[in-house]
């Protein structure tokens, strides 16, 4: 009869705890307005805004958008064999990676607590009692025979579980969600980094091969200049002095090609390490610079909150943090556990399995804090606290991205216009070595003026091959601000990120 009333006792709580588990304390997350005001129409530096540029525009429509391999606007087929080996190879994308699966499997022991818990322990234990307990008793109250010895064999089976009554466990599922989420944004953001580098790191190569293609036309004027005042001292017509300023003007221009090589070395180094290749045995065919910046859209500034990732991991740090707040809300309610117990327990095996040797127990405990001091109260505090801090820094992170976006617009607008400037000075400078070279072969100007003249015209031509160096890593800087190809629909949703991943993803690496 006692086991009948107790029966009946367990089954309502069970019935009540199954019910509750649909309440949820906490406040509900709702993404807040990421700035005070509306996103204007257009971005402010946009060049269709301004004149007068070298032929760079942005993308029609608008609002069109960069998707998937940004890299291939620039239609360089070596540097997209290079994107392609960095999206496979490159160490710290894995790094993020990893972060990204170990955030995926936290998710996965946090849904796990939602579920009972069941746990085996079978035990054999063989004893022999001290010969010296004449006369005494066990623990228990029973005799206990001096050097006797005694068996027990046990197979217990446990089972607990402790329904989420107020959505703490719940709530701690969606804030590893959450929190995997953000680490597949914070993923997603080291891999346009790391393909923007590649990229500046590529255009920057080819602008020192076009300084190199510069120096190595310069080198051959030089030359021609030197044998030809040369000739001049030899036959007795020119005079030494010709000889030495033309043979240091070749000099220094040597020296200056040479000096070239030091930054292409290292940017030809450091894609090696981002495509991860050993810098020893990896090269970057010689190629000079010839392409302008592409038309790239750079859509509406609207749509760049839904196009960098990292703003989509401030936005998800919010949401975990507002998770956290219902955590710590759970902890004012009572706890639930619901456990049972039974098995087989006999003190000789040959009997082990016999009905009466069976043993059981079920039952309910309910535990609530009477008094803390406070600290459950101060505990929603910090994590209001930390959600307040989240929101400020995701509208930070949002004001920071259309900087970002209006920096390079301008940058690249500007030195559009200044290389416009820059090609009608290399012409003046070109107009000026003519003149000043016919003079002094009719022996008005002295050889001094051709020198400054070809002075004159090497600076402005390094001028211009520098600015179009500049414009070209400009514009990648604009792709990469703009969020590159990702978009917000690409961010993993809950339900991805707590499945069960790839064999492959979980494998120990070699």
């Amino acid at each position: 009869m006692t086991t009948l009333r107790f029966k009946a006792a367990i089954y309502p709580a069970i019935a009540a705890a199954v019910l509750l588990t649909g309440c949820r304390v906490g406040p509900k997350y709702h993404t807040p307005p990421a700035t005070a005001q509306a996103p204007p129409i257009s971005y402010k530096e946009s060049p269709t805004q301004f004149k007068d540029t070298d032929g760079w525009k942005v993308a029609e429509p608008q609002d069109a958008m960069l998707h998937g391999k940004w890299w291939e606007i620039y239609n360089d087929p070596e540097l997209n064999a290079l994107e392609d080996q960095l999206n496979i190879n490159n160490q710290n994308i894995k790094v993020y990676f990893q972060n990204f699966m170990a955030a995926r499997a936290i998710v996965r022991e946090a849904h796990a607590q939602l579920f009972p818990t069941a746990s085996l322990g079978p035990s054999y234990q063989r004893s022999r009692s001290s010969a010296n307990l004449k006369n005494s008793t066990g623990t228990n109250g029973s005799s206990v025979n001096a050097g006797s010895q005694s068996t027990l064999t046990s197979l217990p089976f446990d089972v607990s579980w402790e329904p989420d009554l107020w959505g703490r466990i719940r709530n701690t599922v969606s804030e590893y969600q959450f929190q995997a989420q953000l680490s597949a944004a914070d993923l997603e953001n080291e891999r346009l980094t790391e393909q923007a580098n590649l990229a500046l790191f590529f255009f920057q190569l080819r602008g020192q091969d076009a300084l190199q293609e510069l120096y190595t036309a310069t080198i051959a004027a030089d030359q021609k200049a030197l044998d030809y005042n040369r000739a001049r001292y030899e036959t007795g017509i020119g005079d030494q002095l010709l000889v030495v300023e033309a043979q240091n003007t070749l000099q220094n221009a040597e020296s200056l090609a040479v000096n070239i090589g030091v930054l292409r070395a290292q940017y030809e180094h450091a894609i090696a390490v981002l495509i991860g290749a050993n810098p020893s045995s990896f090269s970057v065919t010689i190629k000079a610079l010839k392409t302008k910046p592409p038309a790239i859209p750079i859509g509406m500034p609207s749509q760049l909150l839904e196009r960098r990732p990292d703003i989509a991991a401030s936005e998800r740090a919010m949401a975990s943090a507002n998770a956290q707040i219902g955590i710590a809300d759970a902890a004012f309610y009572p706890n639930l556990v619901l456990s049972a117990s039974g098995g087989f327990e006999s003190s000789t095996f040959k009997h082990f399995f016999d009905w009466p040797s069976r043993f059981w127990s079920i039952g309910p405990s309910l535990s609530e804090t009477l008094y803390d001091a406070g600290l459950r109260r101060a505990t929603v505090q910090q994590y209001t606290a930390t959600y307040n801090a989240d929101v400020a820094t995701y509208r930070e992170t949002v004001l920071t991205a259309f900087q970002q976006v209006e920096d390079s617009l301008a940058s690249v607008r500007i030195l559009s216009q200044q290389i416009l400037k820059q090609q009608e000075a290399e012409q003046s400078a070109e107009q000026f070595v003519t003149l000043e070279t016919a003079k002094y072969q009719t022996g008005i100007d002295p050889y001094i003026n051709v020198v400054t003249a070809q002075t004159t015209l090497l600076n402005d031509q390094q001028t211009l091959t520098t600015l179009r160096t500049q414009a070209m890593t400009s514009s990648v800087q604009l792709i990469q601000a703009l969020g590159g190809g990702w978009d917000r629909t690409q961010l993993p949703t809950p339900s991805q990120v707590s499945a069960k991943p790839s064999p492959a993803d979980t494998a120990i690496q070699r």
